[in-house]
């Protein structure tokens, strides 16, 4: 018997995106990730949690946690330079994958160290153009924080940040994006209907001829190749797989919904983790043009409403997409075929055409309309981009998207320098180049600064959101308790929780624990008159919880 329909869910999506972290300056040491990340950690304004015992209650980390350490040899004019060992005194964490992390009262967010790579989380936002503002403003967040923990180093050091993907050493780290949706659609997705697992797969492999910042060489033992569109597609060598650091799946079964305890029966068995999922995409580049920034969130939201609707082509299920990703991702001229399961050979461009005729199908049928905001601009553009990627047109291409924009950049760079070819470590610079955050040497806002580039957001909706939340989702609601409690208030932050703690005159200790486990809920609509009205805490706690109230089912 076919399923009943599922009710389509608003695409709230979010990025947790790691960038490339280390130390330069005469007699540095090779791997300085870790010392380097956590320098950056402590300049963020942010609430820990208190994992740990002798972690504070809030604020940002404290500056004598880097009294210990060991010094770079002695360089002329100044004394030695340290290296830090940790963010705390005899630091030992728990989880090297999540330390330290960090949410902000500016906008919601986060940020933690992954592996000794700072991980940056924008705030939960429902618009693919939100997603792209809020994003560069982490960004702008972050080149502050660089900037503080650089002007506490000698002139002769420097700490750097690559906004991309692959040190070219072998080594990469993720850019994970996550989409809510319907637990049923994730249950066939993963569980029941592989044609939807192999949909999924089909157009992420097709779209990194947009979605790729591109990358000099190839890693992990493949074979030479000169300039490739992506930089994740080396590491990637299954189709599905729950790990993100090692044997890679291009799609991730990671399930953690991030919405309160999926076995817990509240809500009258309608707890939101029970009818809610999130989608963990590890697959994208991060980017830094605003196209791609845009399409690789805004295509995957209206892809994700067509397989919750169940409109899904299995004529566009390409027969082995490991396979395909290699031969799309290494031919930036963009002729590579691939083969579908139906036996038909297809570039990306056309593969790609055919995913963008369904959705434009679908969102001119009104089908994204309360799932997908501003559905109709997102098809557009993606329409426009694949024009532009069909007549190869470099120069336009460079202005709207990063691989083409890189390659610009590198082919230059040989024009001038002849000595330079396509293995030279000098090129290899030019490429992390394009991504470095510092304004002052980073490629990409080179161009931007000069107009070159596409510009989809200004920079004065980027600036908001350096400063201010989201006001439709849980993030209004979390930086606004974050501002307004006093730290020494807030035990644990967590994505769809809050714990408090309280001391009585007896010394009596009390906890209380807001749940924020609709994502969708506590925007500024309903929270707003809560959270500035007068009153203690715990009336404020109350009035919230009945917002709650208001949203369960009956």
């Amino acid at each position: 018997m076919p399923d009943e329909p599922i009710e389509p869910i608003v695409k709230l999506c979010g990025i947790d995106a790691e960038v490339g972290n280390f130390l330069t300056g005469p007699g540095v040491p090779a791997g300085t990730s870790r010392e380097a990340s956590r320098a950056l950690l402590r300049e963020f304004e942010g609430i820990p949690p208190s994992d740990r015992e002798d972690a504070p209650r809030g604020g940002a980390l404290p500056r004598h946690g880097f009294a210990r350490g060991r010094a770079f040899p002695p360089v002329a004019g100044s004394g030695p330079v340290r290296i830090f060992r940790g963010s705390y005194d005899n630091e030992s964490p728990r989880n090297p994958q999540d330390w330290g992390r960090k949410y902000l009262p500016s906008n919601g967010g986060c940020v933690y160290i992954d592996l000794n790579h700072l991980e940056l989380c924008i705030p939960e936002v429902r618009s693919a153009f939100d997603h792209l503002a809020y994003w560069h403003g982490m960004l702008r967040i972050a080149r502050s924080a660089l900037n503080l923990a650089n002007a506490q180093m000698p002139p002769e050091y420097a700490i750097r940040v690559l906004v991309n993907n692959s040190d070219g050493r072998g080594s990469a780290y993720g850019s994970h994006l996550s989409f809510l949706l319907h637990r049923r659609a994730y249950e066939n997705i993963f569980s029941r209907r592989v044609h939807y697992l192999l949909y999924l797969a089909s157009f992420q492999v097709s779209s990194v001829i947009y979605t790729g910042q591109g990358k000099v060489g190839s890693e992990r033992g493949g074979d030479p190749v000169r300039f490739q569109l992506s930089q994740r597609a080396d590491f990637f060598v299954r189709t599905v797989s729950e790990e993100t650091t090692s044997n890679r799946g291009i799609v991730n079964s990671r399930n953690e919904p991030l919405c309160g305890d999926r076995f817990a029966p509240g809500w009258n068995g309608h707890h939101p983790a029970r009818t809610l999922a999130r989608l963990h995409v590890i697959f994208f580049d991060n980017t830094l043009s605003h196209i791609p920034c845009l399409l690789k969130v805004g295509t995957m939201q209206i892809l994700l409403a067509m397989i919750e609707a169940g409109e899904v082509d299995c004529e566009l299920l390409l027969e082995d997409p490991v396979a395909a990703l290699e031969r799309y991702s290494r031919d930036p001229e963009l002729r590579a075929r691939a083969r579908t399961v139906s036996g038909r050979s297809l570039t990306a461009i056309e593969l790609q055409r055919l995913f963008h005729e369904r959705a434009k199908r679908f969102v001119d049928a009104g089908r994204c309309d309360g799932i997908v905001p501003r559905a109709d601009e997102i098809v557009s553009i993606w329409g426009e981009t694949l024009d532009d990627l069909e007549r190869g047109d470099i120069e336009r291409l460079s202005r709207r998207l990063d691989w083409a924009l890189k390659l610009t950049f590198l082919e230059r760079a040989m024009a001038r320098h002849p000595e330079l070819d396509w293995t030279s470590p000098g090129l290899k610079h030019v490429d992390h180049l394009y991504s470095s955050l510092a304004l002052e040497e980073g490629l990409f806002w080179t161009a931007e600064r000069s107009g070159f580039t596409h510009r989809l957001v200004g920079d004065e909706t980027i600036a908001a959101c350096v400063s201010e939340p989201p006001r439709d989702t849980r993030a209004f609601t979390r930086a606004m308790l974050l501002r307004s409690v006093d730290p020494a208030a807030i035990e644990e932050v967590a994505w769809d929780f809050i714990r408090f703690r309280s001391v009585d005159s007896g010394r009596w200790v009390s906890r209380r624990t807001f749940e924020m486990d609709d994502p969708l809920a506590f925007g500024a609509e309903k929270a707003a008159p809560v959270l500035t009205q007068e009153g203690s805490l715990s009336e404020m706690l109350d009035a919230l919880d009945a917002i709650r109230e208001e949203r369960s089912p009956s």
